[in-house]
This record gives structure tokens, sequence and C-alpha cells, in this order.
């Protein structure tokens, strides 16, 4: 596919695709047409792409891909969802937290697979809509933590109870469970930061970094950071550039077969399943990167089975 600008509007058309009845079983009969939109034109976007691509190709598809230029806002990206309402598509594929929000706000007569969200809320109340989510249950990450960092007990968090009390309590009760304990933090704004972090020098043995605009965002990396360093607490990111820019590890997805999963959803509904039937979809597959400078910093000692498993190793 060509490149785009920052929003993209992808449309896909699949003729005479061949969809399975299931695994092995005879195609139906008919044609099924698609549409893609992709919030921004960035290589996970791409991957997934590639992926949703691939999969239906492995169904008997041969996809053809019409990619327009979009600039502006919301108010585009509803046009150009209006636009490919037009061509009657039988599912509409939206990446990215912008396609999914503009998805399920405009349309509604037309099953939504979401994919590259954070998380389900933006499809919740959408029953058209399922959802591929990139958030990780907390025990795949806390598992991951005990794995990477074996002996490290004591979890720090800062959190936003707006945004993140759930998964903060679901936190808590899988780390009772694998024999860690979790010092939550509150933060309402980003000026609690200080105390918060000061509150768990003495008792955390790592910080946990959770998906939250009011606590990790471009103005707040540089304090979390440096606390992390100056008191040798690592900070477990939420990226891989979290981890460029400092933090020890972050666990990342295979965007690629979260495409491919994506796919699998989209064929459980055109084989009649209703989007608010199936649950959300995490992703299968985990890789991490890992920052050797951070780790000599901190005095860490990264066993070699761990570098040699990780996605990326910054030195």
């Amino acid at each position: 596919m060509r490149r785009t600008g920052l929003h993209g509007i992808v449309l896909l058309s699949a003729l005479g695709m061949p969809l399975m009845t299931g695994a092995g079983g005879a195609p139906l009969k008919g044609e099924v047409r698609m549409a893609v939109i992709a919030s921004q034109d960035a290589a996970p976007y791409q991957e997934a792409l590639e992926g949703f691509k691939a999969f239906l190709e492995s169904h008997g598809a041969s996809p053809h891909w019409d990619v327009q230029e979009l600039h502006g806002d919301g108010t585009l990206a509803a046009a150009a969802l209006q636009r490919a309402r037009q061509d009657r598509p039988a599912l509409l594929l939206a990446l990215g937290s912008l396609g999914a929000q503009s998805a399920v706000r405009e349309v509604r007569d037309i099953p939504i697979v979401a994919g590259l969200v954070l998380n389900a809320e933006d499809t919740a109340k959408a029953p058209n809509a399922a959802a591929v989510v990139l958030e990780f249950p907390v025990e795949t990450e806390l598992r991951f933590l005990q794995r990477l960092l074996p002996g490290q007990q004591n979890i720090g968090v800062l959190f936003n109870p707006a945004e993140n009390q759930a998964r903060i309590d679901a936190a808590a009760r899988a780390a009772g469970a694998l024999g860690l304990t979790l010092h939550p933090r509150r933060v309402e704004s980003p000026k609690d930061i200080p105390d918060a972090l000061e509150s768990l020098n003495k008792r955390a043995d790592v910080l946990w970094g959770v998906a939250d605009p009011v606590v990790l965002n471009p103005q707040t990396v540089r304090p979390i950071l440096l606390f992390s360093l100056r008191n040798r607490i690592p900070f477990v990111g939420l990226s891989a550039t979290w981890v460029k820019a400092g933090a020890l590890y972050a666990l990342d997805r295979d965007y690629n077969d979260v495409g491919l999963q994506c796919g699998e959803v989209a064929l459980k509904i055109l084989q009649g399943a209703a989007p608010s039937s199936i649950a959300p979809v995490t992703p299968r597959k985990v890789v991490y990167s890992v920052n050797l400078k951070t780790a000599r910093l901190l005095k860490l000692d990264i066993g070699a089975p761990v570098l040699q498993a990780a996605h990326a190793v910054i030195e």
C-alpha cells in the first residue's frame, strides 16, 4: 500500500471472496465488499493491514487496496466513512482509536471490527462492533515482570482512578495470586506525580507503567525516568519508544499477528456471528525490548536468555 497522510481511509474491495463456513468447510457464494479506515500511516498500522490482508488471502480473497489521502480532523474522517458506506461494504475494519471512535459514531448498520485500540471502551456501547485490543491482560504483564526481574516482589504503579481503577483492582488480585504485592498510588493530575513517586521510594522494587494519559505522557517522561534512575527502581514502560527513552523494558505486540486476529474476528462475523457476541480479543503474541544501558545504570544483571529472547536490545 502507498503511504498516506496522518489520517487515512483505506477501501478494501474483496470481490467474489469465498468465505469458509468453518475450518475446512465449503465456501459461501457471493461477493463481499469491505472497507478499512486507519487512524495513522505508521508501521504498526501497515503491519496490521498486511496481516489482515494475508488472512483474507489465506481464505481465498484477492483484495484490491484503494488508499485516499485525507488531511484534517474527524469531519473528514466522517466524510470518508460516508463514502465507504456508499459501496455497501459487508464489514468495516477500523484501526486505531480515532478510526474506531469515528466508525462507531457514524456507522450503525455495518458490522465493525476495531483493531489497534487500547481497550474495548471505544466500542463497548456499539452492538455492531467487536474489538481486537492492544492492552495485555494484567496477568501477562505481571508474569513477564517475574520472568525479566525475578525476585522483585513489590510493584509500584501510578494511576488515575477515572481511567484505570478497574485495571488496578484486577492487577492487585493477580499480583496476590502470583506472590507479588502491588503498591498503587492515585494520581488525579500530573502535579500529584512527584509526591506519589516519593511515597514509593522505600516501598517499590519496580515501577510498572500502565497506559494512562494523566500519568504517562510526553510531559511526565522526564520526572518518571529521573526518579527511576536516581532511586535505582526500574521502570517498566509502555512500548519500545519508552525503552529508547530510558525505561528498562516494555512489552509490545506482533502487529502483523494482531492483523491476523482482526481477520479471524471478521471471518466469524461474515459467517453470521453477531459482533456483540464476540468478546474483546487481546494480543496472543508478546515481544519485548530491553535497554541494556539503563540496566547498567541501575546495577541490574539481565541474564543472557532474557536478552537473547528480546525483540530489541538497546545498548
